[in-house]
């Protein structure tokens, strides 16, 4: 006589069946498989980022998901104008983003065009290593800044005299009595691609040949860049942001060619009258969520 499965027979069945095949939800008549529900996870997640949640909760919302679309489904409720204007919405945004996805394909760049880039730009990825040191004074009031202006600004010429003459810079501060929030000197240099300093300083800074120095003077404080070695990052650690920014270019230029192409007209009248918004699902590839499972929900 043949015997029945017990539950602990089944089960390992079941865990041994392949993700295809294996069900682990049903919602009415309908099976979803381990293979589906992953996917379906992993293209929740390229829209929206990682789950915060568990894999039953995923699976509670996306059975209610189902069970409500079913519902709908019933009542005819994708035929009301309103329903046919949102799947109307989501297919155009999902058209849009497969044809930005396989554009933004096409825009990957070559190898070759990396290193024109990078040969092209070379100043752009120039490096700084620099001792820093910065001065401050008080007036009386702060409690942190106990040096004078006068004090400050003597202090500062003692630095001046050093670097102008090959000084001890670090036996100048040390032996100027100053309070610890007076004086920050860098004990070891710090490393800077152009770029990374702000406005006009970047270009000062980076004119300077090894060994150079420059001082900014704000009326309060005084600031010194000593560069102790000059270098340039090497085609091989930057080449994934160049790939990135190349990809951007190249892809930019490809929609505005498609506009071109297109002929996009817009009445410039109407759209300067209206006031801005806060940004929509319009935008190709913007990720936005089109499902209505409930992420955020714990």
């Amino acid at each position: 006589m043949c015997q029945s499965q017990t539950p602990s027979t089944a089960s390992n069945t079941s865990a041994a069946s392949s993700p295809s095949q294996r069900v682990i939800l049903k919602v009415g008549d309908q099976q979803i498989t381990e293979a589906a529900f992953e996917q379906y996870i992993a293209d929740l997640e390229a829209q929206q980022g990682p789950a915060d949640l568990s894999r039953k909760k995923l699976g509670e919302n996306y059975a209610s998901l189902l069970m409500l679309s079913q519902i709908a489904q019933s009542q005819n409720l994708e035929s009301s104008p309103e329903v046919k204007r949102q799947l109307a919405v989501d297919r155009t945004q999902i058209l849009s983003n497969a044809e930005f996805a396989k554009l933004k394909a096409q825009a990957t760049p070559t190898d070759k065009e990396i290193s024109d880039y990078y040969n092209s730009h070379l100043d752009d990825y120039d490096l700084v290593e620099v001792k820093r040191i910065f001065i401050w004074s008080g007036d009386g009031s702060a409690k942190d800044h106990t040096l004078t202006p006068q004090q400050a600004k003597a202090l500062a010429a003692a630095v001046r005299r050093a670097y102008t003459t090959g000084g001890d810079v670090d036996k100048v501060l040390r032996d100027t009595p100053h309070g610890k929030e007076d004086v920050m000197a860098d004990t070891q240099p710090l490393t800077f691609q152009s770029g990374e300093l702000p406005g006009a300083m970047n270009d000062q800074i980076f004119s300077l040949k090894e060994g150079e120095w420059k001082e900014f003077d704000n009326g309060d404080a005084f600031a010194f860049f000593h560069v102790v070695k000059r270098s340039r990052r090497q085609l091989s650690e930057v080449s994934p942001q160049i790939a990135k920014k190349v990809q951007s270019e190249k892809l930019r230029e490809q929609l505005s060619d498609l506009k071109s192409k297109t002929g996009i007209w817009m009445d410039e009248a109407y759209f300067a009258s209206k006031s801005p918004i806060s940004p929509t699902s319009t935008e190709p590839a913007s990720h936005q969520a089109s499902s209505t499972t409930e992420r955020g929900e714990k």
